[in-house]
């Protein structure tokens, strides 16, 4: 937060114009003894002085999800954490959604719409080639989720089946090249419309990614998770390719301390430790 000198008046125009220059000349006191401070993240070029602005397809749970009760109006495992990357930061966060399409090309960040994207985003070699990527903050698995009743038992039984999967993700990939002939493959926008779609009967089942998926099963006992994939994927956050190199190390090195100090464990364990 940027601070204001504070001048003494009474002292006539002049008076109060030689205090004014030296305060500027002197680089930092002011009359309650205070130092002028350059906003926190400064060196970032942060969207929004003082603030981290990260961008994020919602809901994704356990992820990312809606939360009247945060101080950001989400919260999840991906945005809890990123909450307290900023904190060590010194910033205050602000939480920005958007489509994971455009995420995941490069292009929202490109258009500075957001400083980061969190938003359990698999690094892989085709997004390294648009993106920058913190260190690696989650492994995850790929699965299958079928109703109880839909005699789906692996993704062999998929033929003359709509499987519905997430646009632009790994998950899409991974169902592309492994269902067998005759399955159609339907892709949504988001985890939003995917889940509904299977509710209703509009797609046969969901492949993607597999603690999004445990939270459906655990949400209705009439679907459930037949086959996990393991695709050695790891999330990582995304930055603008060659622009955010500062905000990055940074982000980096909070992340190794709340690893360090026990604070990533606390998380994880808020939304994990029961899978």
């Amino acid at each position: 937060m940027q601070r204001r000198n504070t001048f003494l008046f009474g002292l006539g125009i002049a008076a109060t114009a030689a205090l004014a220059l030296t305060g500027c000349a002197g680089g930092g006191g002011t009359s309650d003894g205070s130092t002028d401070e350059p906003p926190a993240g400064e060196d970032f070029s942060l969207v929004q002085a003082g603030t981290l602005t990260v961008c994020s397809d919602i809901p994704y749970p356990p992820f990312e999800f809606e939360d009247s009760s945060s101080p950001s109006g989400y919260s999840g495992f991906d945005i809890d954490l990123v909450a307290a990357i900023a904190e060590s930061l010194g910033l205050d966060v602000s939480i920005q959604v958007v489509g994971f399409d455009g995420l995941q090309s490069g292009t929202t960040l490109v258009a500075g719409t957001c400083d980061m994207a969190a938003s359990a985003m698999t690094i892989t070699p085709e997004r390294e080639a648009n993106l920058d990527f913190a260190d690696p903050y989650y492994d995850s698995l790929q699965s299958l989720l079928v109703s109880t009743d839909s005699g789906i038992a692996s993704i062999d039984d998929l033929a003359g089946k709509k499987v519905g999967v997430q646009q632009g993700t790994t998950g899409e990939a991974y169902a592309t090249e492994n269902v067998p002939e005759g399955t159609e493959i339907l892709s949504f926008p988001s985890d939003g419309e995917l889940w509904p779609a299977l509710q209703g009967g509009v797609i046969d089942a969901i492949l993607q990614d597999q603690p999004v998926n445990v939270e459906h099963e655990r949400a209705d006992s009439t679907f459930v998770i037949v086959e996990e994939y393991n695709t050695d994927e790891q999330y990582g956050f995304a930055f603008a390719k060659g622009e955010r190199t500062a905000l990055l190390e940074a982000v980096n090195a909070a992340l190794a301390d709340l690893r360090a100090d026990g604070t990533y464990q606390q998380i994880y364990d808020e939304y994990f430790s029961a899978n």
